[in-house]
């Protein structure tokens, strides 16, 4: 293929994402942007480069290096490292169904507005990738392959930090997880045990673990609502989360509700990955929560330090929201490098 700059004539494949029963049964449509259409060779392009290490300043890291697939494109740290060691302060957010994040608002703090913006900051944040996009951007295009690749998926081989980040998010909004055995259940095709279906209706009851108005229900896939909260962690904030991206201090202490889905492969749990085990998070819920100016009016129990939930309760709830959890997202040779 001719890698000029002109145009070739050559269009990149359409390659729509291939939306789950649940979902178009449940929600709307994914947010595609028009300046940027799934194509199978930009999937494919934006694949090579998410688990490529050509992006860090040293070539010793990847994305794929705090978002793993076995982790559910997480990593399995509180905090992760970049390519100079030194820790991060948030927990790396597992990825996937990020086409349904209708807010288009990513990272915990929401200060990302698109998926294609949230791929650049990585890059050049000097606790991560530590690179800058103009090397970036010289190494891909001296690089035997990429200039090719991005004509392939493109239609030019001048290669640019925007045709970059398009390619990463098209292999990202890719990632879709909807084959739990939750998933199984609601569509006829799966039973769940008496301990599962116990702890759904703990989940759902306002009088028990109420966790629904943030992480939805069965007509809510997505077991989040892309919500900013804060949910209790702290009486005061060294992260204000959404109130450093607002300025609003009643935004202090809020940040993104995380799905639901795969709590078994993304331990540890919330933004700064405190919690390292399933039970510590329902034991904050039921006992351990802390008050403060911009707690969230949802978190009734208060008062009482949570819900109250008993030993049997809480091992039902687990239960349940283990089910959300799907191993064949984290094998599907698709997503693996």
């Amino acid at each position: 293929m001719n890698c000029s700059d002109e145009d070739t004539g050559y269009e990149p494949t359409p390659q729509p994402l291939d939306i789950p029963q649940i979902f178009s049964d449940n929600i709307i449509a994914p947010v595609i942007p028009t300046d940027n259409p799934q194509t199978m060779e930009g999937v494919a392009l934006g694949k090579q480069l998410f688990f490529d290490r050509i992006l860090s300043a040293d070539g010793t890291q990847s994305c794929a290096s705090c978002h793993g697939p076995q982790s559910a494109f997480t990593d399995n740290t509180p905090t992760s490292a970049g390519i100079d060691g030194v820790f991060g302060t948030r927990n790396s957010m597992p990825l996937f169904n990020l086409a349904w994040n209708y807010g288009e608002r990513f990272t915990w703090d929401g200060k990302e507005l698109s998926l294609e913006r949230q791929a650049e900051e990585p890059v050049q944040n000097p606790i991560e990738l530590h690179s800058n996009w103009d090397d970036v951007v010289d190494r891909l295009q001296n690089h035997p392959e990429y200039p090719e690749l991005f004509q392939r998926a493109f239609n030019t081989s001048t290669i640019t930090k925007e045709l970059t980040t398009k390619a990463i998010a098209q292999f990202e909004r890719t990632l879709i997880s909807a084959n739990s055995k939750f998933d199984r259940y609601s569509l006829g095709q799966a039973s769940l045990t008496a301990q599962e279906l116990n702890g759904l209706d703990i989940f759902l009851r306002e009088d028990k673990g109420d966790c629904f108005h943030c992480h939805g229900n069965p007509n809510n896939p997505l077991w989040t609502d892309n919500d900013f909260h804060n949910n209790g962690l702290d009486t005061t904030f060294e992260d204000l989360g959404l109130g450093a991206v607002s300025g609003d201090p009643n935004d202090n202490g809020k940040f993104r509700t995380p799905s639901l889905r795969n709590l078994a492969f993304t331990a540890p749990y919330m933004h700064d990955g405190r919690f390292a085990t399933l039970d510590e998070v329902i034991n904050h819920y039921s006992e351990g929560l802390q008050d403060s100016p911009t707690i969230d009016p949802l978190m009734k129990q208060l008062d009482q330090g949570g819900v109250q939930l008993t030993t049997q309760e809480k091992a039902d709830l687990k239960a349940f929201l283990l089910s959300l959890s799907d191993p064949s997202f984290i094998n599907n040779p698709e997503f693996q490098n």
